[in-house]
């Protein structure tokens, strides 16, 4: 009868670990100083996976840069958070950094702050604000993603939103 408790709690238990697995905790890329142009900054194999890319600036006119690629017909899912706590939560819109993506195709997309909705990551514990989110069908290839600061600040681009693990490729793509 013990051994029968035992398996059923140590099933149980098990069952409970799976259940509370991240099903929603984007994988972490920060990035670097030297990530100042796309082409220097990562690649995310594959913009589908759900990724949360962190950039900190500590002036304005700072760059930091990545690229997701993503096939045709894939939906691009962005949004664009802050951590909701001073000095960003009480910096002016037109202080955050400004991310713009460029398309395959060479179309840039202005990233417009629409939006201060809160929302708790629980598996880091974090309070961050929505400032805005974007969704729209994919071209094949490589996207661009350029934030640049306004002042000092730190963000998060979350991209993808499948959460299957996924891969960074940094350094030259052969």
């Amino acid at each position: 009868m013990t051994m029968r408790l035992g398996l059923s709690v140590f099933l149980s238990l098990l069952l409970a670990a799976v259940i509370a697995s991240p099903v929603s905790a984007h994988q972490p890329v920060t990035l670097l100083d030297s990530d100042t142009t796309p082409n220097a900054g990562p690649l995310l194999a594959d913009g589908t996976v759900s990724f949360a890319i962190r950039a900190s600036f500590s002036k304005a006119g700072q760059k930091k840069a990545f690229r997701a690629a993503l096939k045709g017909g894939d939906k691009l899912a962005v949004q664009y958070l802050i951590i909701d706590r001073k000095p960003e939560n009480s910096l002016k819109n037109s202080l955050l950094p400004q991310l713009v993506i460029t398309t395959p195709s060479g179309k840039k997309i202005r990233i417009k702050f629409s939006e201060r909705t809160t929302f708790y990551e629980r598996y880091s514990g974090t309070n961050y604000l929505y400032l805005s989110r974007f969704e729209g069908l994919a071209e094949a290839g490589i996207y661009q993603f350029v934030a640049t600061s306004r002042a000092r600040a730190s963000i998060t681009i979350a991209v993808g939103e499948r959460e299957v693990p996924g891969e960074v490729i940094r350094g030259p793509v052969r």
